[in-house]
């Protein structure tokens, strides 16, 4: 039994749609950002970090792993699935899990915070993560006008690494308009009904009317303090 700690964000997305994918038995913590639970005692001996998400493998003497893709690549391995167990196509998802990692993640992370998130407005801040953002939307692009998924011809954890982020592309202000094979590929993923359900684990909030979009950015902004 695995206890997945985490809340509706594209890394938490990752693992649930991962332990779906796998048709791994979870149990689900789903924290309350607004009420500070990532930052009890309790979680800080999970993750000293105070993120999510974080895992307790029941299985292995309640094993913690934090850090997304750690968990990706430890699930993965564990199970057998998502990853080559070695060659050129493990290097491959790996290679592509690290892109999303230290790149994807953390770029359009930053476009969040200047586009969503602050309340005084930084043009130039805005812009460089936004069009950093888009740059490496293109570098995906191409890789799939080469391969149908990141790691070549299967589905990986690279994939699931990198899905959440684009979905939420609008949310950072950055266009996929021209960019056909990336387009593609979000289809043909969000298409798989193990990755619908691990969004549901737990559900996205609905930013579909502008209250919303206040209502959760101003959230954000709290936890953006600390």
């Amino acid at each position: 039994m695995i206890t997945l700690y985490t809340a509706a964000t594209p890394n938490g997305h990752k693992v649930s749609i991962a332990l779906e994918e796998m048709g791994v038995d979870y149990e689900l913590r789903h924290l309350d950002f607004s009420a500070k639970e990532q930052k009890s005692p309790e979680f800080l001996k999970i993750n000293p970090n105070g993120r999510i998400p974080a895992i307790v493998d029941h299985e292995a003497g309640d094993l913690t792993i934090f850090e997304s893709g750690a968990i990706l690549l430890y699930l993965a391995d564990k199970y057998g699935k998502l990853i080559a167990p070695d060659g050129p196509a493990r290097w491959a998802a790996i290679q592509w899990l690290m892109f999303q990692m230290g790149g994807v993640g953390p770029m359009q992370g930053q476009a969040n915070v200047f586009f969503r998130y602050l309340p005084e407005k930084i043009p130039v801040a805005i812009d460089r993560y936004q069009n950093e953002t888009r740059r490496l939307y293109e570098v995906l692009n191409t890789r799939l006008g080469e391969a149908v998924y990141l790691a070549g011809a299967d589905y990986s954890i690279a994939d699931i690494a990198t899905f959440p982020w684009v979905k939420v592309h609008d949310w950072a202000g950055v266009s996929v308009d021209g960019l056909d094979h990336l387009q593609r590929w979000m289809a043909a993923i969000d298409a798989r009904p193990a990755v619908q359900r691990g969004f549901e684990r737990p559900p996205r909030a609905d930013l579909s009317a502008r209250e919303d979009q206040d209502k959760f950015a101003k959230s954000a902004q709290a936890i953006l303090q600390r």
